[in-house]
């Protein structure tokens, strides 16, 4: 079976899990969480990263930061996967669901400033943050997104979970917006077996979101708390795992380009697939999943029929994220757009991009879309 995106082995995963275990250090917290932070730091040239136990956990703690509370209304692309718009219900706030633009498949910045008037006009304020997300690894287009946020006030938090090692005009993925969001789960360009980490803008922020991620216990001999807190740091055996991953993340991120690129060039002969691709030179996408559009003019069979006849040869593909305004809980959600995401979603298909991939594997599943279409 040729698999989506599974997790590689870097090398010393076994060799810093064993050193974890040994030294007993296999409980939240402990030098290997402290290595992982200062290496994603390194990486990202951003200081101030605290590793969490999850990019929603993530999502969750920026929202928190960014000032978000119960009754509050909250922009969120709503072409994603759940886990961006899932924590503004956690905090007891509203989704206000921006429909893509069809260049990236990200947040539109013309409907995201539609919907930031009109929720003045309805509301009599404006929504307290906004979540934009780099979907599948391809940035937003942030400098125009910044812009209308910066012109209302309105802080964004860049969930970058799929764009470790993308970059947008020459900034990293994660660290434009006030509060960035990563995610290491296990199909991501490196894994810590699950996990994720939130960038902040300074370390007076750093600080509160490791309090509020260990449970937001006062520094006092007895357990006291003024606060809710939440269990939400990184383990010590995890982060082993991400530093042994960290050190081959170049690597890995070269090589989901590298399989981007064969795919571009092996499906352009075939009408009515197009490769989405690096809209202009300031986008610079780390590929984490090759997606396709199929044109029903051309093609006659949908993203769903191609992905079974794929599975039934050995291949393994996903349909595109299903966008938020068309799932049964958002349903009712405030949505601004026109129909961009709910077509991408009809006519979209994830191939198999994980770097463990050799090119003869993305010949065979060429060639096998070649034969099914």
């Amino acid at each position: 079976m040729i698999k989506l995106s599974i997790p590689h082995i870097g090398g010393k995963e076994k060799e810093y899990v064993s050193d974890a275990i040994d030294s007993t250090w296999i409980v939240p917290l402990g030098p290997y969480v402290d290595r992982f932070e200062e290496m994603l730091e390194a990486y990202l040239e951003a200081d101030n990263i605290v590793a969490l136990s999850a990019g929603t956990a993530a999502i969750h703690l920026g929202l928190i930061m960014a000032g978000v509370k119960r009754g509050d209304e909250v922009i969120c692309q709503s072409l994603t996967f759940s886990a961006s718009c899932n924590p503004i219900i956690y905090i007891g706030a509203t989704p206000i669901l921006i429909d893509s633009e069809p260049d990236t498949w990200n947040m539109s910045p013309t409907y995201l400033e539609d919907a930031i008037i009109d929720r003045r006009d309805k509301t009599g304020k404006y929504p307290a943050a906004i979540v934009v997300v780099h979907l599948y690894g391809m940035p937003a287009k942030m400098n125009e997104i910044m812009a209308i946020a910066d012109k209302y006030g309105i802080p964004v938090v860049e969930d970058a979970a799929e764009a470790l090692g993308s970059t947008y005009y020459g900034k990293k993925c994660g660290t434009i917006g006030k509060y960035g969001v990563l995610s290491f789960n296990g199909n991501k360009i490196i894994t810590t077996s699950g996990g994720g980490a939130l960038i902040c803008p300074d370390k007076e922020s750093d600080k509160r979101v490791k309090f509020l991620s260990t449970q937001a216990r006062e520094n006092r001999p007895y357990y006291y708390h003024t606060t809710i807190g939440y269990n939400y740091r990184l383990s010590n055996v995890s982060a082993a795992i991400g530093c042994a991953q960290m050190e081959v993340l170049p690597d890995r991120v070269r090589r989901r380009k590298e399989i981007h690129d064969l795919y571009a060039e092996g499906l352009s002969q075939i009408s009515g697939i197009s490769v989405l691709s690096n809209p202009a030179d300031g986008f610079n996408s780390n590929f984490w999943l090759t997606t396709i559009l199929l044109d029903p003019n051309f093609v006659a069979i949908t993203p769903d029929e191609l992905r079974e006849r794929l599975l039934s040869r050995g291949i393994e593909t996903r349909l595109i994220w299903r966008p938020m305004h068309m799932q049964p809980i958002y349903a009712e959600m405030p949505f601004y757009g026109s129909k961009c995401s709910e077509d991408i979603f009809s006519r979209g298909l994830c191939l198999p991009s994980g770097s463990v991939l050799e090119n003869d594997d993305i010949s065979f599943v060429i060639e096998n879309i070649k034969e099914c279409v």
